[in-house]
């Protein structure tokens, strides 16, 4: 197995131009495959944009189970690789041993806080940015029952779920129904049985349905779209996959968390410590384009404006799961 890790390490290298010594970025992404159109994805585009930008050019890999994770983390740290970014709370037990080992190299972990002097932690209040989405379905939907799917059932992913019903029901659902796709890292990519949930839940009455659950929710999107429902997308704009079915997406700025991390490497700028990013610092929002522009009229974006304006000022609180593990709506 090792050998077989490390060749498929070799693989994913790029060659880094000379001028760039004094940079060699990584990016490591979760279970989920690279192209997930979703979280993984997200992190890819702010690396590439970074490439663009720059010319500095970084190596990548794709984990395929859990136990590849502090080998694949040690590897970089060992080759030289500066700075290492890390797409998914996953990676927290790895980087909590290795970051000590590598007091010099900058370290940054999505989704999760590691406290150590050379990791920039980078979380997101998820919540604000489902509320916003919430207030949206409820809006769109013609029964005022709109329901959501998540990945894997853990506290975050419960997150995305409460935020959402508090922002359905400030707008009129009368019922939001929620499953889990699994308690496994299998859950982030099960496409078939995420369609499967979106048409139980549409059989229940549900028309609008938020799926957060990594490449699972291509498959409840396509599901919605084959119902003459309407989906909700995330992480990455998604609103694309199927145009004019997909209400919004609720966009988390992964990219913008990996461009940054490379970026101030570059600048000699990277700090460490935990950047909470919401509403009010652009780290979550709602998808406005030409593939959704005709669902949301402008009473919707009204409503959804004014909730925006709210959070961001703090008259209207969005209550973190995470807080208490609660959800009160």
């Amino acid at each position: 197995m090792k050998r077989i890790v490390l060749g498929l390490l070799a693989a994913t290298a790029m060659v880094l131009p000379a001028f760039a010594a004094d940079i060699q970025p990584a990016l490591l992404y979760d279970l989920g495959g690279k192209f997930d159109k979703s979280f993984n994805e997200a992190s890819y585009n702010g690396a590439e944009k970074f490439k663009a930008e720059t010319g500095i050019a970084y190596v990548e890999f794709e984990v395929s189970n859990a136990t590849q994770r502090e080998q694949a983390l040690r590897r970089f740290a060992e080759d030289g690789r500066n700075p290492i970014a890390m797409a998914g709370f996953s990676w927290a037990d790895a980087l909590e041993k290795i970051a000590v080992e590598f007091p010099e190299t900058k370290f940054a972990i999505i989704d999760m806080v590691v406290d150590k002097p050379n990791v920039r932690s980078v979380v997101y209040k998820e919540q604000e940015g489902s509320y916003l989405v919430g207030v949206m379905a409820a809006m769109a939907s013609k029964t005022k029952k709109v329901g959501f799917i998540g990945g894997m059932d853990i506290p975050l992913i419960r997150r995305f779920g409460c935020g959402y019903v508090g922002g359905a029901k400030a707008a009129g659902a009368t019922d939001v129904i929620q499953n889990m796709t699994g308690d496994t890292p299998a859950a982030w990519n099960d496409p078939a049985k995420g369609g499967e949930i979106a048409k139980t839940q549409i059989d229940q009455g549900a028309d609008v349905i938020y799926a957060a659950a990594g490449g699972t929710g291509v498959g409840v999107l396509q599901a919605a779209a084959d119902a003459g429902k309407l989906g909700i997308g995330v992480d990455s704009n998604q609103n694309g996959l199927q145009p004019g079915k997909v209400l919004t997406s609720m966009v988390k700025r992964v990219d913008v968390a990996v461009y940054n991390t490379f970026m101030d490497a570059k600048n000699d700028k990277f700090t460490g410590g935990i950047n909470d990013l919401g509403l009010k610092e652009g780290g979550v929002d709602y998808a406005m384009d030409d593939n959704n522009k005709a669902l949301v009229d402008d009473a919707m974006k009204a409503a959804v404006e004014k909730a925006k304006a709210d959070i961001i000022a703090g008259t209207v609180k969005v209550h973190d799961y995470m807080s208490d593990n609660s959800c009160p709506y």
